[in-house]
């Protein structure tokens, strides 16, 4: 790094971006990193990296790092020591082994394009408007079940069980197994030492299902993906692991978060959902500001810089690991008019939610659709819906990248 990169350190007030009080509402200090450069210095989050990271804070500069094959997910091409994300086995990744091989959110280049395309004809917009009938009706049964109570927590209730039951009637997971994947989600983004074990189970679990397709195969995802074997453009074992193992994650806990703090977003500004009650065409409208307002993810995966290159004037060195501020990007006065506020009208909303590039969110129209028909059924059923606590009650997830609510009490 250079003697002119632009630093963030502790006497800094956006050296907080990374602490758990910047997670609820980290906007603010976007604000300031953003007026400060559009490429800042920070002590890297990571613990396996060492070196100081850079952090992305404009849009112009985010979708430059998305789409510039010159920056990689892929450390390997680096280090081929280096395990997932830039992670060794002595650092603990022994213990997510099922994700220890290459996945399309961790490869590059031709490799990527493999492993994308293989899942890819599952999440096309047509293929997944197809199942609005059974999203609808998922929906409306996990509804029925609080109606009559008149309160519900929206997180464990609606916002959580509607993903997850979606993708594993996707992937063929039985519906007796779903309440252990919630345990296992937050195991899989805590580095905390109780997590390894669930983890382990984990990956045991996703082993034991792979061994159950082979043997009794359905028309689901991972039956297709084991069915490739007869094939030659099959994944290997741990390639299948890992792929089932990010499926089953990525299928649910970004959209069962999108869907969690897109209803605080709309309880917290009454005058927008009172527009979405008397025009529900805006919805598909309202997801994508939802997703620009308050988006689930902090930063995609990280990136390291093939080359020396330079962003913004900033030069960044070979080997340097880039984020990208998501929501920093999404709140660029420079692309967003007034973007501190919601708009559940906004026309147009290129939000970066779903990334940018060829690492693109392969599950964004799924996502979509989920949100939309979340959103639609809980205002329509229950209008009167409000917190059940007070707002500052409610409590986030011990996350940074990952946001999400613990729970989110509602009266209706």
């Amino acid at each position: 790094m250079t003697q002119s990169q632009v630093h963030i350190y502790a006497d800094d007030p956006t050296a907080q971006i990374f602490q758990s009080s910047a997670i609820e509402n980290p906007y603010p200090l976007f604000a300031q990193m953003r007026a400060k450069a559009a490429v800042l210095a920070v002590p890297s989050p990571y613990e396996f990296v060492k070196a100081d990271a850079w952090l992305v804070t404009r849009y112009a500069e985010a979708v430059q790092v998305l789409k510039d094959s010159r920056f990689t997910v892929d450390a390997t091409i680096l280090n081929p020591e280096a395990g997932v994300f830039g992670q060794t086995a002595s650092e603990g990744a022994e213990d997510r082994s099922f994700l220890g091989a290459k996945s399309m959110v961790s490869a590059d280049g031709a490799e990527h394009s493999r492993l994308r395309s293989l899942v890819a004809k599952a999440f096309t917009p047509r293929y997944i408007e197809q199942l609005r009938p059974r999203i609808q009706e998922l929906a409306d049964e996990l509804l029925d079940q609080v109606q009559a109570h008149g309160t519900m927590d929206l997180v464990q209730d609606y916002a959580y069980p509607l993903p997850i039951n979606v993708i594993s009637e996707m992937l063929g997971v039985p519906t007796h197994e779903r309440d252990q994947m919630r345990e296992w989600s937050d195991a899989l983004t805590s580095h905390s030492p109780e997590s390894q074990g669930q983890l382990r189970e984990f990956a045991m679990y996703v082993q034991k299902l792979i061994a159950d397709k082979r043997r009794n195969p359905q028309a689901d995802l991972i039956s297709k993906l084991v069915e490739l074997e007869a094939t030659g453009d099959a994944l290997s074992e741990s390639e299948l692991l890992a792929t089932a193992g990010l499926l089953i994650f990525a299928g649910h806990e970004t959209t069962s978060n999108l869907i969690s703090i897109g209803s605080l977003m709309l309880l917290d500004h009454p005058e927008q959902r009172a527009r979405l009650q008397a025009d529900p065409s805006l919805i598909p409208t309202a997801v994508e500001e939802l997703l620009r307002f308050n988006g689930p993810i902090f930063s995609p995966a990280p990136r390291f810089a093939l080359e020396d290159v330079e962003i913004a004037g900033q030069p960044i060195r070979r080997g340097d690991l880039v984020l990208v501020a998501l929501g920093s990007a999404n709140h660029d006065q420079s692309v967003f008019n007034d973007p501190e506020s919601l708009d559940v009208a906004r026309e147009i909303s290129r939000q970066l939610a779903f990334g940018h590039g060829v690492h693109f969110c392969l599950g964004a129209p799924l996502a979509r659709l989920e949100a939309e028909i979340a959103f639609t059924s809980l205002l329509k059923r229950m209008p009167n819906l409000q917190l059940a606590v007070p707002r500052e009650h409610i409590q986030w997830r011990d996350n940074v990248n990952l946001r999400g609510l613990k729970a989110l009490p509602v009266i209706f």
